[in-house]
């Protein structure tokens, strides 16, 4: 795989994928310490990168090949990419996926005209059924990374990363198998040699920084909000790419990349799965590295989960101290409570929630503990609530 490859898979893509804004950050510029543009791969029309390389794979096959259908084995962004082409160009499509995969990723992947077969408690059943179905129905296997026709459709990301910012120092990439970075580092290389290409792994699956570092490669048996990038062991085809034109691989951890996510929704009002948000907990981790640089970021994909994009707003309130618990000791008469939530109010904070307890709390049988969530505008209304209720008398802790 090398640049006339990319260069032909963008002239097959052509006009059916999104060439996909990459644009400046002047607030995340501005706190990070560097210039940071970011590519927004999540406007795909299925929100992920991967478009690309499925689309490539299926325009490069021949007219027979492609009559008798494609298969691949994905319980995410490959599976919805190359069911959406497929129907589209009326290639046959057939998704294997994990059985414990979740029903809206099924739905969403029958819903662009793919037949799903749910087989394989663990990733590597689902791999072997997937295999076998495709010599048994004689079905071409598009590999969701590990093909260079899908690497080359992935490069072009790396092409249009080289025109909207020719000045670029570095680029920063998700690293799951390997495919994009693989060919985004191949595109810039021919294009912008100047140009650093680092990857980005979330520590639980770090195939691909302990292959690049000579370590053996072990994965979690924990899953990961970055699930999109959740790959056991980089591609055969791929690592020797990563080798040679990638300057580094770093990790980050859990809480970094919900930070991230939390971030980009916020500041940049985007949704990025987590896997899409890696590089930019890996350029906070990092600041000093890239202190004055021009950096590029793939925000590679935005399909998230609901429940855990809830779940990750609401921890996100937590860290920065928007939503926090209380203790409050009051006494046990009548009005008490009723004094302490006037109190509570006058000082513009919101309660949430609110239990009172008196058969289970540490108190006198005189007194009861309160606690509270309450709605905060950051770290200093905290502090001046804490202040007035001890003022008043009260005895308050925030329950961490």
């Amino acid at each position: 795989m090398n640049i006339d490859d990319i260069l032909a898979a963008r002239a097959r893509i052509d006009g059916h994928v999104i060439r996909t804004p990459c644009e400046i950050s002047e607030t995340l510029s501005l706190l990070l310490g560097c210039t940071l543009y970011i590519k927004f791969e999540n406007q795909q029309f299925t929100a992920s990168f991967k478009e690309r390389g499925a689309l490539n794979c299926l325009l490069a096959l021949d007219e027979s090949v492609r009559k008798r259908g494609v298969i691949a084995m994905s319980a995410g962004n490959h599976a919805q990419a190359l069911a959406y082409h497929g129907t589209r160009l009326g290639v046959p499509t057939t998704i294997v996926m994990p059985r414990s995969t979740p029903n809206a990723k099924v739905e969403q992947t029958r819903v662009h005209g793919a037949q799903v077969i749910l087989e394989g408690a663990q990733f590597e059943a689902t791999r072997q059924f997937t295999h076998a179905l495709a010599t048994e129905r004689g079905l071409h296997l598009v590999h969701p990374f590990d093909d260079p026709l899908v690497m080359a459709g992935q490069g072009t990301v790396g092409l249009e990363i080289s025109e909207q910012v020719p000045d670029a120092d570095l680029v920063l990439v998700p690293v799951g198998g390997g495919g994009l970075i693989s060919g985004v580092a191949t595109a810039l290389e021919a294009r912008l040699p100047a140009c650093a290409v680092y990857g980005v792994q979330v520590q639980r699956f770090d195939g691909a920084a302990r292959r690049l570092h000579g370590e053996d490669v072990r994965a979690s048996r924990f899953g990961t909000v970055a699930e999109g990038i959740a790959v056991k062991s980089p591609g055969e085809q791929t690592m020797p790419i990563i080798h040679r034109l990638v300057k580094d691989i770093f990790t980050v951890d859990e809480d970094a990349v919900e930070q991230a996510i939390f971030t980009l929704l916020e500041i940049e009002k985007t949704v990025a799965e987590g896997a899409g948000a890696v590089p930019l907990a890996a350029l906070r981790a990092n600041r000093e590295r890239f202190a004055g640089k021009k950096v590029v970021m793939i925000l590679s994909g935005g399909n998230i989960d609901m429940m855990i994009l809830s779940s990750v707003l609401q921890r996100g309130l937590v860290r920065s101290r928007r939503l926090v618990r209380l203790k409050v000791e009051i006494p046990d008469v009548p009005g008490a409570l009723g004094e302490l939530t006037n109190r509570i109010g006058a000082l513009d904070s919101n309660i949430v929630d609110i239990v009172h307890q008196r058969a289970f709390g540490p108190s006198s049988v005189r007194a009861t503990i309160v606690e509270l969530v309450l709605q905060m505008r950051g770290e200093e209304q905290v502090d001046q609530v804490l202040a007035s209720l001890a003022e008043a008398g009260y005895e308050a802790s925030l329950i961490v």
